[in-house]
C-alpha cells in the first residue's frame, strides 16, 4: 500500500513526521524534547502505530503540516529554556498567553495570527539552526530541557 508523505502526526508530547525513502519505505523523525531537534526514529514499529492507530488516546494525527508546526513550537516552547533569539520569541508569546490569562478572555484573532507567526519563524529558526550544525557549525545558541536528564 502506497502512503502520500509526507504525514505529519503527534506521538505523545512529541511531533512526528513520516516521510518515503529512495527505495519505497518509509521513515520517521521525531521531535527530541531534549535538544530542540528532530532525529530518526530508529523504531519503525512507531510508523505503523501511527498510520494505523484510531483510538490511540496519545497519538494525534494526522495533521497537515501548518498544524504540526504550531504543534511542534508549542512543545519546544513548553519543554525548553535557552538564550538567543528563537527563545526571546517564545517569551513573547509566553508574554502574549499571560496577559490572555490575566484578563480572563481567549486571543483575539490578531493574537492568534501573531502566535501562528512567530511560531512559523521559529520552526524556520530550528531548521536553519540543524542545517548550520550539520554543515560542521558550532550551535549559534545553547539549549537546555526542562525535563530531567536521559540516563
Amino acid at each position: 500500500m502506497a502512503f502520500q508523505t509526507p504525514m505529519f502526526y503527534k506521538y505523545y508530547s512529541r511531533t512526528y513526521r513520516i516521510d518515503s525513502t529512495p527505495d519505497g519505505g518509509l521513515m520517521g523523525t521525531i521531535l527530541n524534547l531534549h535538544t530542540g531537534f528532530f532525529e530518526q526514529d530508529q523504531d519503525s514499529s512507531h510508523i505503523l502505530e501511527l498510520i494505523w492507530s484510531t483510538t490511540e488516546s496519545n497519538i494525534r494525527g494526522p495533521y497537515k503540516e501548518e498544524k504540526f508546526i504550531q504543534e511542534t513550537e508549542f512543545e519546544r516552547s513548553l519543554y525548553l529554556t535557552g538564550d538567543g533569539p528563537i527563545f526571546a520569541l517564545y517569551d513573547t508569546i509566553k508574554g502574549i498567553d499571560d496577559v490572555v490569562r490575566k484578563e480572563g478572555r481567549r486571543r483575539t484573532p490578531q493574537e492568534v495570527a501573531l502566535i501562528e507567526a512567530l511560531r512559523k519563524r521559529t520552526f524556520k529558526m530550528w531548521e536553519d539552526e540543524a542545517a548550520r550544525i550539520a554543515a560542521g557549525e558550532p550551535p549559534s545558541f545553547t539549549v537546555t530541557s526542562r525535563l530531567s536528564p536521559r540516563q
